[in-house]
């Protein structure tokens, strides 16, 4: 029987988006089914498979897009929406395959089950892409996402407040907005898509703030005070309102983990 670690990496190896979202579906099938050693211990690439498409820019050398004003705006915002979801794919599977034999079998099972979600969230929004005459691939897109993943490789307290705690939560914040715009401009088809996604990403959050919480009670630490620690260390952008603090309290992560981190 093959092994969980096995699995996983065959997700990183995958660089066609359409492979990568076939074989991550078909592990969290096997994973639910029994089919599917927990082993784990198996080394995951420093980086995963990607496609030829899309040329991928230092962030800075990234074109404005605009707020979604524009037809051609909601277009830029929906690519490189679909681009975070296609990168949360590997950071899920990574999840498991670099960290899951650290922790619990939970662990495994929520992981999986966030890979499976990111998985339907890129199919959702490519199709959307394909419906409105674009695709994925068709614009520029940034690897800032992995680079978090990179700087945080070795230590799954790192990773846990930096991807799932800062950079899924700021989607929290971001996203009522967004759906506001595509409401507007009459684009009730994205606006549905991307409230799927929000109610799904209080679930990834609320994982990942369980799973610190977890690690720090083990470990002796104060969550709250470490994962500021860790944030200020290991993450270069800014913990910045307006937050929606409705939907992060969903997710267990209160005021008391990023409001001194705020600007006034």
């Amino acid at each position: 029987m093959r092994t969980v670690g096995e699995a996983v990496r065959d997700v990183l190896a995958a660089a066609d988006p359409g492979t990568k979202i076939k074989t991550a579906r078909a592990v969290a099938r096997a994973w639910r089914r029994g089919e599917l050693t927990h082993r784990l211990g198996i080394a995951m690439p420093d980086r995963p498979a990607r496609p030829a498409l899309p040329e991928l820019l230092p962030p800075a050398q990234m074109p404005r897009r605009g707020k979604g004003g524009s037809e051609r705006g909601r277009l830029a915002l929906l690519h490189a929406l679909a681009h975070i979801e296609f990168v949360a794919i590997d950071l899920a599977f990574d999840m498991v395959g670099r960290f899951g034999a650290e922790y619990p079998r939970g662990f495994v099972d929520d992981w999986i089950g966030v890979g499976a979600d990111e998985a339907m969230h890129f199919a959702l929004l490519d199709r959307r892409l394909r419906s409105l005459g674009s695709h994925y691939g068709a614009m520029p897109a940034h690897d800032g996402l992995w680079e978090s993943a990179t700087v945080t490789a070795h230590d799954s307290l790192a990773r846990l407040a930096v991807v799932p705690m800062v950079l899924e939560a700021r989607g929290l914040d971001v996203t009522p907005e967004t759906i506001v715009r595509f409401t507007s401009a009459g684009d009730e088809g994205s606006a549905r898509i991307l409230a799927r996604i929000l109610s799904d990403e209080i679930r990834h959050v609320r994982a990942g703030t369980r799973w610190f919480e977890f690690a720090c009670a083990a470990k002796g630490f104060n969550p709250e005070s470490h994962w500021r620690e860790l944030v200020s260390t290991y993450f270069r952008g800014l913990i910045k309102p307006p937050f929606n603090d409705s939907a992060r309290d969903s997710a267990g992560l209160t005021r008391e983990y990023y409001q001194e981190l705020a600007p006034l």
